[in-house]
């Protein structure tokens, strides 16, 4: 029996399409996402000289936001290594803070860590709470 995010990966995996310019390297990770409405957006990684690029989630976001949507139900990232093995990635924390600010309902995103297991997003960011007054 497959796992529950067989599906999303599978998706996401179709996207993994590495591309070597000089040392920077295009497409080696993939990330498809599915909003609360049901619709799927995927995206890759960027890697630039200039430090201008982006993660495989940033590009699958932007998809989202370019077509009107904001809310993310799930998330995820994949990698295949030299010898094809694929794995699921966690978003980095730059793409963790970048998922909460875009909505804040996204504190709830499932984000998909590996073929049976995933963590909603709050569970991976550290103190997202505005902090209360001091006086």
């Amino acid at each position: 029996m497959g796992s529950p995010h067989d599906e999303l990966v599978a998706q996401a995996e179709k996207f993994l399409n590495p591309h070597v310019v000089d040392d920077r390297l295009f497409g080696d990770v993939a990330s498809t996402l599915v909003t609360v409405s049901g619709n799927r957006y995927s995206g890759v990684c960027i890697d630039t000289g200039s430090g201008t690029g982006f993660c495989a989630e940033h590009a699958a976001i932007a998809a989202m936001v370019t077509a009107g949507e904001y809310r993310i139900a799930r998330i995820v990232a994949v990698w295949r290594d030299d010898t094809g093995r694929l794995y699921v990635l966690p978003p980095c924390g730059r793409c963790r803070e970048f998922i909460r600010q875009i909505d804040a309902a996204n504190i709830d995103t499932e984000v998909v860590l590996g073929p049976n297991k995933s963590a909603r997003l709050g569970e991976l960011l550290p103190l997202t709470d505005w902090p209360d007054p001091l006086a």
